[in-house]
């Protein structure tokens, strides 16, 4: 199902739902799945709280005025993460952001946005 909606003066459709994909410490995944779960985010027929998360590497390099939750200004940095993929509403999408921002331990979290086709 897709919802139409006016962006920049041209009508476009989009989706009902999208797909998150959330990287984030082990250390932080109890709070992210209630702060999902308070944003209704995986929330599909009778059920909430569905998501899945699988371990993954996760590398980055802190450039000059980053303040890194880990790591270290202009080092390449390596630590294991974990990445949550859960369906939200596209209509809740803003709301289940600043859900997730609110528990996030990293400075620029790493949140990826995917269309989902129903």
């Amino acid at each position: 199902m897709t919802v139409r909606a006016k962006v920049g003066g041209m009508m476009t459709e989009q989706r009902k739902y999208v797909k998150l994909e959330i990287f984030i410490p082990e250390t932080h995944f109890s709070a992210l799945r209630k702060a999902l779960q308070e944003a209704d985010a995986g929330h599909i027929g009778a059920y909430d709280s569905c998501l899945a998360y699988s371990h993954v590497m996760g590398t980055w390099r802190p450039l000059a005025g980053a303040s890194p939750y880990e790591g270290t200004v202009g080092a390449i940095s390596e630590a294991p993460e974990l990445k949550v993929e859960v369906r939200v509403e596209a209509a809740r999408l803003e709301e289940t952001m600043a859900a997730i921002h609110a528990v996030h331990p990293y400075e620029t979290p790493a949140v990826f946005v995917i269309p989902l086709w129903n």
